[in-house]
């Protein structure tokens, strides 16, 4: 399969452009297009050289919870010797362009596009573009909850294009998922997937259930029902689902629709209202 990413380049849209988007914040879920990865919204964190970055999902009270997401761009010879300041933060690293090195517990990992990372919490990491142009690439980070008897996860390098994607059933392989992880490992607390629809494909009803979303369309177009609207997505946008957000999808085509899709999963829900370790 021909693996392609989308990665958002900045810039600003041209004043002759309309207002009017898709960008939409309601109490059930949030769609950034890909038109609001500008210049005049990135971000810039302590300890990374010749970077900056599009945040795109952080905790909110009343919202989603558990995670955050960045949209990083690292310009050649960039990157940190110090990129997570929270001990109990696990990281999935997923390149969209270009390459990073990343070295994780002193092993050296080369990353290129397709490439996934997890990162354990409390792992000893850096990053650096060695390359000769930008990378880009997705960190979502969430605060591990370990359980009694469980051990912690290890560290997983892999690449999208040597892993086959799983057809969901009886769906004709209309729909299917790329698992990074075992669903079996209850050591894991967090998935970051990769979904794929042929054209026609769909998600044949309202799926309601309490893990988050992050979704950042890496290729293609679909129409996504959202709570009780229908929006129309494509590459380099970004959905953002709270729990119980009822959601389907029709990818109408012409060509495959892909999301990196974040969810939470395997562990109790905490009783007396959120807090955070």
């Amino acid at each position: 399969m021909n693996r392609s990413y989308y990665a958002p380049k900045g810039g600003l849209p041209p004043q002759t452009d309309l207002i009017t988007d898709r960008a939409v914040f309601t109490q059930a879920y949030a769609v950034i297009p890909r038109r609001e990865f500008s210049d005049i919204v990135v971000s810039y964190l302590p300890h990374w050289d010749l970077t900056r970055l599009w945040v795109i999902a952080r905790p909110l009270s009343g919202f989603a919870e558990t995670f955050s997401q960045y949209v990083m761009e690292v310009q050649p010879g960039g990157g940190s010797s110090r990129p997570e300041p929270d001990p109990l933060a696990q990281g999935v690293l997923f390149v969209v362009d270009g390459e990073i090195t990343v070295v994780c517990d002193g092993a050296k990992h080369r990353m290129t596009s397709g490439g996934y990372a997890y990162l354990p919490a409390g792992s000893a990491w850096t990053l650096t573009n060695a390359g000769k142009r930008t990378a880009r690439f997705h960190w979502i980070r969430k605060r591990y909850e370990p359980v009694d008897g469980l051990d912690r996860p290890q560290p997983l390098f892999l690449n999208d294009n040597d892993i086959e994607p799983v057809a969901m059933p009886d769906t004709d392989g209309r729909w299917a998922t790329t698992r990074f992880v075992d669903p079996a490992d209850l050591r894991h607390d967090m998935h970051v997937t990769i979904v794929t629809f042929k054209p026609g494909g769909v998600i044949p009803f309202p799926e309601t259930h309490v893990m988050e979303h992050g979704l950042y369309v890496l290729e293609g177009k679909a129409v996504y029902r959202l709570n009780q609207d229908w929006v129309e997505v494509e590459a380099g946008d970004f959905m953002w689902l709270r729990a119980f957000c009822p959601q389907a999808c029709y990818a109408g085509g012409p060509g495959r629709f892909r999301y990196l899709l974040y969810k939470d999963v395997n562990r109790h829900a905490q009783l007396g209202g959120f807090q955070r370790a």
